[in-house]
């Protein structure tokens, strides 16, 4: 993103990037660093330092684009007066592991941050603010994006302590103590010190499902998108697949194959086991058991960052032959469902989707294809 708005844009320029360990490209007039995600580290926090440090003396007559994405969230860690990184660290790792949506992860976030929720923008007043953005959230909320640094922020603290509570995530007692004072209470819609803010997608979920439906059509495949917000338990939306895949490979209900179904969203995953993990993964392990080697059905799943999890792999592969295959090499599928350890399982199959950096984030794509 830094790379073309310098090649585009004319006039003076400068600015500062944070961006994931191993996806910088080289840029002349903007500084580019590098920090950890989804788990965030000291590197981002000196970052977000730096880029709050870099807007402050902005005056009406600067513009400011703010270049966002997915990831954000991890990418610019600065807590909150008398929370820490290590704190910082500790809920970001159970808030993964708990379930939540990532609408409802991020706005526990956004009111433990001094950046996010408002306050990088209300940070370049009285400069106009233009926000170029890559949704990877199911709805394109801006808010959500990164937990929207540059965006006025409606939810509050009680609704972040409520989604703590709900969730049951185990959180040091200064975060209780933080969001029931209303300390960390964001920048809310009409606040005086928000400067005039532009908010603009330039990509997102369903424009990657509708590039992908007309891959399809040129291929002579009917596709069928069936939404860009898909949410859930992963191994529930996966069932959930393959009832609707199975109607259509053995009745032709609904449409007539050969057919692809499509789909974008983020699921999420209850850690319950010790394995691997993977959204992506954890929803293919469970549409192929549900779907028992059904003759001309292939899937593919993967997060279009090229890291679905903690893994640098993207997603995977299932065929017909998937569960034959494993068990011949003595995989068990339901036990790797239950140890939330798809990563293990598709890479023994030799099935994993490895990318790398693939320079974008427009959150998850799923693929099924049914055959005649």
């Amino acid at each position: 993103m830094a790379r073309v708005v310098e090649q585009h844009w004319q006039g003076p320029l400068s600015g500062v990037v944070v961006t994931r360990y191993g996806y910088a490209v080289p840029c002349e007039q903007i500084e580019i660093l590098e920090a950890a995600h989804p788990v965030p580290d000291a590197a981002g926090a000196q970052a977000a330092e730096k880029i709050l440090d870099f807007v402050q003396d902005a005056t009406e007559d600067d513009l400011v684009i703010c270049l966002i994405s997915g990831g954000g969230s991890s990418l610019l860690p600065m807590p909150l007066p008398g929370l820490t990184l290590e704190d910082k660290q500790e809920i970001n790792r159970a808030l993964l592991k708990s379930g939540a949506n990532i609408g409802e992860m991020n706005c526990v976030r956004r009111h433990l941050s001094a950046i996010k929720g408002g306050r990088l923008a209300a940070a370049c007043y009285p400069a106009q603010v233009v926000n170029l953005l890559i949704s990877d959230v199911p709805g394109d909320d801006p808010g959500d994006i990164a937990s929207g640094p540059t965006v006025a922020d409606p939810t509050t603290c009680a609704d972040a302590l409520d989604i703590i509570k709900r969730y049951a995530i185990n959180v040091p007692p200064k975060v209780i103590q933080l969001l029931e004072s209303g300390e960390g209470e964001s920048v809310k819609p009409g606040a005086p010190n928000l400067p005039a803010i532009d908010t603009r997608m330039v990509a997102t979920p369903q424009m990657a499902l509708q590039a992908a439906a007309e891959v399809a059509r040129a291929a002579g495949i009917t596709p069928v998108i069936l939404g860009d917000s898909i949410e859930g338990e992963a191994r529930d939306v996966g069932k959930v697949m393959a009832g609707i895949t199975h109607e259509i490979a053995t009745r032709g209900e609904l449409i007539k194959p050969p057919c692809v179904l499509l789909s974008g969203g983020e699921t999420t995953v209850t850690v319950r086991g010790n394995g691997r993990g993977g959204r992506n993964v954890e929803f293919l392990l469970s549409l192929g058991i549900a779907l028992k080697g059904l003759a001309g059905v292939h899937a593919v799943s993967g997060d279009t960052d090229g890291v679905d999890g903690l893994e640098e792999i993207a997603g995977a592969y299932i065929a017909p032959d998937t569960l034959e295959r494993a068990w011949s090499i003595g995989l068990k599928p339901q036990d790797s469902l239950m140890n939330n350890d798809g990563h293990s399982f598709f890479e023994a199959m030799g099935d994993s989707i490895v990318t790398g950096p693939t320079l974008t984030n427009v959150n998850d794509f799923r693929a099924i294809l049914i055959e005649k």
